[in-house]
């Protein structure tokens, strides 16, 4: 069984969010979807997300498409070199705006002895339309 994983804020689940999980899954079997935490999101964009993690957590569990078999809260301290190790993913799979590079993630992975996983960079799926924080400003 081949794993996947993805990590995100996914504050207002959209078909952006629905396509980033359907591409992540073409990769493997099974989909582990971390969701940041509130404290983990704000340091990342600088903004509170709409939803607390509770709620975002409990969206990704109710989304019908058997996209995701797993959805998991982030570390508390920013630490996803612990999820990692403790999930054993086989491939990451980066939305097409995330940051680090592949390249960079790689080299981390590396650093942190974490090896023989696959770094992927998906498409984006209409951002003009489908982007959480135009979504959340336009409201």
């Amino acid at each position: 069984m081949k794993k996947i994983m993805v990590f995100g804020t996914f504050d207002i689940i959209h078909p952006g969010h629905l396509s980033f999980f359907r591409q992540a899954k073409k990769y493997g079997d099974y989909l582990i979807v971390v969701v940041a935490r509130d404290r983990n999101s704000y340091k990342a964009k600088g903004r509170w997300p709409i939803n607390n993690e509770k709620s975002r957590i409990a969206n990704v569990r109710r989304l019908k498409f058997k996209l995701v078999n797993k959805a998991i809260l982030g570390s508390r301290n920013y630490n996803f070199y612990r999820t990692i190790r403790t999930y054993k993913p086989d491939i990451i799979a980066l939305g097409y705006d995330q940051k680090p590079s592949v390249w960079h993630l790689k080299k981390d992975l590396k650093r942190h002895r974490i090896t023989n996983i696959k770094v992927v960079r998906l498409r984006s799926y209409n951002p003009s339309t489908y982007k959480s924080s135009r979504l959340i400003n336009s409201a």
